[in-house]
């Protein structure tokens, strides 16, 4: 039976090695968590080996996916399954499968949050209840929006605070602030916390955004994964840890402005749209920065 499974799922698709994947992504593009480098190195910290995938038409490989048995490499239930829940973080990051426009192909392994670029690329597609909530692009904000986060900006750096860099940081010293403000902000420890320093030091590569001090002391981080695409860049929000003490002035919302607008700039040098997903609309936060766009699952 399980054999049966496995030819039903693969039907249509052939074994390919890594380095084809990493080709095929880099020809029809994905997002943070089809990455082939993230998809590998996860992988391996792991231990969960990775099957990849594709489709063939005229002699053309016009789609690919990496799977862990029946689902989706990196997928939370399989992790789960095998004892690994938590190890790392991806929060509910938007799937963009390597898939060529309109190719119509079915995908069999189970995902979610898949996007909607992929939406007329694979057939076996369904809407997800959830949406998934994409930052607005700078000029979508209202004039008084943008004037009241400038203004919380300049509040926070006239009392001392700074910005820096999260690629100031040493993944060991990533992982300490963030495990620290994840804490405060939240009451309950970062998901993957053991593990933090190893998957920051995997991922630095991808990692971007800021971090807010006061006083030399950190007060505000998010996690952050950028990659680029040849046709647009994704920016993964994985999730962030804010001192609540220093809620007077805004830190979360004064980086959030901060990170959003810099990508936004940085896509706009590329001549590239920008995906900036924060995951599943479901906080009314998300709201204030985001719009809410279809997404799918298998």
């Amino acid at each position: 039976m399980l054999q049966f499974l496995k030819s039903w799922r693969e039907r249509g698709w052939c074994e390919i090695d890594a380095d084809t994947y990493a080709q095929i992504w880099q020809r029809y593009g994905g997002s943070v968590a089809t990455h082939p480098a993230v998809v590998e190195r996860l992988a391996g910290l792991a231990g969960i080996p990775v099957r990849y995938l594709a489709w063939e038409r005229h002699g053309e490989l016009i789609a690919a996916v990496p799977c862990w048995g029946r689902h989706l490499a990196l997928s939370k239930d399989v992790l789960k399954k095998t004892g690994k829940r938590g190890l790392f973080d991806l929060g509910n990051a938007e799937i963009i499968l390597p898939v060529a426009e309109q190719a119509a192909i079915p995908v069999r392994q189970r995902m979610r949050y898949v996007s909607e670029l992929n939406a007329g690329a694979i057939s076996t597609l369904r809407e997800q209840p959830e949406g998934l909530a994409l930052a607005r692009e700078p000029e979508a904000y209202s004039k008084k929006f943008r004037y009241n986060q400038r203004r919380e900006q300049r509040l926070l750096e006239e009392a001392g605070g700074v910005l820096r860099s999260m690629l100031d940081f040493s993944p060991t010293e990533q992982a300490a602030m963030y495990a620290d403000l994840f804490q405060r902000r939240w009451g309950f420890e970062a998901p993957g916390k053991s593990h933090l320093q190893e998957v920051f030091a995997l991922l630095r590569e991808f990692m971007t955004g800021s971090v807010v001090f006061l006083d030399e002391q950190p007060i505000a981080i998010q996690v952050l994964y950028r990659v680029e695409s040849p046709k647009w860049m994704s920016v993964e929000y994985i999730n962030g840890g804010v001192d609540p003490v220093q809620r007077d002035f805004s830190p979360g919302s004064v980086l959030s402005f901060v990170n959003t607008q810099t990508a936004w700039a940085e896509a706009r040098a590329l001549d590239k749209p920008l995906r900036y997903s924060f995951g599943r609309a479901d906080r009314e936060y998300k709201d204030r920065w985001c719009n809410r766009v279809p997404v799918y699952q298998v």
